[in-house]
């Protein structure tokens, strides 16, 4: 790798994700989920987690070409075949008290002409069986932490211009800058970042505003908020007090919708890589919570399939707030990767909400969630509606309109 320093660098970014994203604790296990083509940086976290005390790191490899021969020669009425041992080990160690990392940095076209769908039922197998252990883990249960380093197919893909190779090296460059690795205190760094989020969120947690006005080209949108909703972003905490960052990096602060509440259509500003499908310039019309229109220019059928995972797929999870001028948004780049993409933009996510953004949400059962306009769904899948052209007002329950954010930039200060 022609990067100065790069080892001392990979040696920073697995530093900030083993103590800022896991905050792995003296005696605690971890368990890593990653692809094959991230093993330099599986094994730099691995030697961290070891030097704090951790007893027993477990790997769970997975190389995405397999997928790819899967869906290339496997049976086409195999696909709702899925080794159930996997998903089972991960909640049984999450049970344990386990931390868990998942590092991915899959081509975002791995799937490009392929059946979509095969990969819907595929998806909807694997989304059934991990749902109980995405259940458990993102609701508090332990910390968890989502990483995607640069691979070379990623990394053409941002980079077509240029060799591979130097394809590569610019995207580490890049992301070493975005996850704030270019100084010589990254985790005190990110510790001052986490706190301006905090802030932010504590400000439209005590809002309470009872909508969310979206307007912008292709964009009218209102989306109802239920009563006694948390704002989240930066660090979470597990329900044992420990403070741990899911995501890295992270620019968003983020809610939960009400399920029925969302009314208008909404355009996207960026791609959406769904599982190695690229789905591009697509707009959807909600009516009562639910999509009941959509078009892609691109990617139409998966986006369809993806609609139709469950009968809940079709409405909102979460809602983001993430100003145009964040360091990854400055960058110019599409990353053609959700986690980058939607910490450049605001977002919007279908599916299953987060329990932890209501009060008292972790405790309720299914059936006061319900009740209090939480969605559930198989899938959680985030898309950038975000830009430099679009205005976000807060509207109170008396009707008062505050602006929230003006041509993608905070409207208020904290």
């Amino acid at each position: 790798m022609r990067i100065e320093n790069f080892s001392q660098m990979l040696e920073k970014y697995a530093d900030v994700i083993v103590k800022v994203g896991l905050n792995l604790q003296p005696g605690q296990r971890l368990h890593i989920a990653a692809e094959m083509n991230t093993t330099r940086l599986v094994r730099q976290i691995v030697t961290k987690a070891y030097q704090n005390s951790c007893p027993l790191v477990t790997v769970l490899w997975s190389d995405e070409q397999l997928r790819k021969i899967r869906h290339q020669f496997a049976p086409r009425d195999s696909f709702e075949e899925y080794p159930a041992w996997i998903a089972e080990g991960i909640l049984e160690d999450a049970k344990r008290g386990d931390a868990y990392l998942s590092i991915t940095g899959l081509d975002p076209e791995l799937l490009a002409g392929l059946d979509p769908e095969l990969i819907g039922v595929e998806l909807q197998t694997r989304a059934k069986h991990f749902k109980p252990v995405v259940e458990y883990v993102t609701n508090g249960a332990v910390q968890w932490t989502v990483v995607c380093p640069p691979t070379p197919k990623w990394a053409s893909k941002i980079f077509p211009n240029v060799s591979v190779d130097e394809a590569e090296v610019q995207l580490w460059e890049v992301m070493f800058k975005l996850c704030r690795l270019d100084n010589d205190d990254p985790a005190g760094v990110w510790k001052k970042h986490l706190a301006s989020l905090k802030k932010r969120c504590d400000v439209l947690t005590e809002k309470q505003f009872a909508t969310l006005h979206f307007r912008g080209p292709g964009t009218n949108l209102k989306i109802g908020m239920p009563k006694n909703h948390i704002w989240a972003g930066g660090s979470s905490k597990t329900k044992d007090g420990v403070d741990f960052t899911a995501n890295i990096p992270t620019e968003e602060v983020f809610c939960m919708p009400h399920k029925t509440k969302t009314e208008g259509t909404v355009s996207a500003t960026k791609p959406l890589n769904y599982h190695g499908n690229l789905i591009e310039n697509f707009s959807l019309t909600f009516s009562e919570g639910r999509v009941v229109d959509f078009k892609a220019r691109k990617g139409e059928e998966a986006l369809r399939k993806m609609l139709e995972t469950d009968d809940t797929a079709g409405f909102l999870g979460e809602v983001a707030l993430v100003p145009h001028k964040s360091p990854i948004s400055k960058s110019g780049l599409i990353f053609f990767n959700t986690l980058y993409d939607e910490n450049a933009a605001c977002h919007l996510a279908l599916g299953s909400a987060y329990q932890h953004n209501i009060r008292g949400g972790t405790e309720m059962t299914e059936e006061e969630l319900a009740e209090a306009g939480v969605n559930n769904s198989l899938i959680h899948v985030d898309f950038m509606i975000g830009s430099d052209k679009v205005d976000v007002d807060g509207i109170a329950t008396d009707d008062i309109v505050t602006p929230v954010m003006r041509a993608g930039e905070w409207a208020f200060e904290v």
